[in-house]
């Protein structure tokens, strides 16, 4: 029997500056940035993806950077509110040294489940971040030199999502989306397709907090990956099945999606692991240059004179 869903895909957050959002995720986190290209639905706006070397799903962070101006949002129920990241264990004193050097405030170290230490930090737009030290990633994380190979970042861990009550998201999970109980405790149920990370989502019951807010520093949506259109289709069917009311199947060029709002008002995403980023870019120059879907290379001259100038950082060795 195929896997309908293999573990997670890519996080997309709302952002503000988009230079100072590069110089984050791809100058201090030290993540490839694999595509440079527009928000299929606001062209007018970047859609920035970073990653693993190639883009690899389980490493994708993106971001639509709106500028500014845009009004923050709020962490709260109802939200996914913290994207971690996974890290070799060993890595934490550089780490540390590090957002020492580029003044990124942090919450003091602390272990959660068995082998597992997290570092608590925040973007320029107030996203909440974690870094995972772990033991047991074999991924090999990106690196363009100003972090070692050893200690880059290797893709997500998993994600967290605040809930009034857990039980109906728990249920969706697990009884259409392929994940189990992997563990439990201190308020925090983590389900998992399988026990490594980038498989997980960790829900956390929050009753008492204000519901969360869009906005600048907030999550858009969380995807999850799937191997191909017909398991897309498959899952897309469970869905409905479930009773909730997922979009038509949407080309995203590198790959295609549906959307929906799992129980809890989450909006999580389906997305297919290909075709990938290197359908319109080599491998080797992935992220480089603006690269636009069909329907609005016709406009790209406009498009180049409004979106803002970005340049790759290059002092954060």
């Amino acid at each position: 029997m195929r896997e309908l869903i293999t573990g997670l895909h890519h996080v997309t957050a709302i952002s503000g500056d988009a230079q100072e959002n590069l110089n984050f995720y791809n100058g201090i986190l030290g993540l490839r940035r694999v595509k440079t290209t527009v928000n299929f639905e606001n062209p007018e706006v970047y859609h920035l993806y970073f990653g693993d070397t190639a883009g690899s799903p389980g490493t994708i962070m993106t971001t639509f950077p709106y500028g500014s101006d845009l009004a923050k949002g709020r962490h709260g129920k109802g939200m996914m509110n913290t994207t971690a990241f996974s890290v070799d264990i060993n890595g934490l004193d550089f780490w540390l040294e590090r957002l020492d050097r580029f003044d990124i405030a942090y919450k003091h170290p602390q272990e959660r489940f068995s082998g597992e230490v997290v570092v608590y930090l925040e973007d320029a737009d107030g996203l909440g971040l974690e870094l995972v030290f772990t033991g047991n990633d074999r991924r090999i994380g990106y690196s363009n030199g100003s972090i070692p190979v050893e200690w880059a970042i290797k893709g997500f861990h998993n994600v967290e999502i605040w809930l009034d009550d857990v039980e109906r998201s728990a249920a969706f999970l697990t009884s259409q989306m392929a994940h189990t109980v992997i563990r439990e405790g201190a308020g925090r149920l983590r389900l998992g397709v399988s026990d490594e990370p980038g498989k997980y989502v960790d829900l956390i019951s929050m009753p008492g907090v204000l519901k969360g807010l869009g906005g600048r520093g907030s999550v858009h949506h969380v995807a999850f990956a799937t191997p191909d259109r017909d398991t897309q289709l498959e899952m897309r069917e469970r869905i409905v099945a479930f009773g909730l009311q997922p979009t038509p199947v949407k080309e995203r060029k590198y790959f295609s999606s549906i959307y929906f709002r799992e129980p809890g008002g989450v909006l999580f995403e389906i997305a297919t692991s290909g075709p990938g980023f290197e359908v319109d870019e080599t491998r080797e120059s992935l992220g480089t240059s603006l690269m636009l879907p069909m329907v609005f290379e016709l406009d790209r001259e406009r498009l180049e004179r409004l979106l803002p100038v970005i340049h790759t950082p290059t002092d954060f060795s």
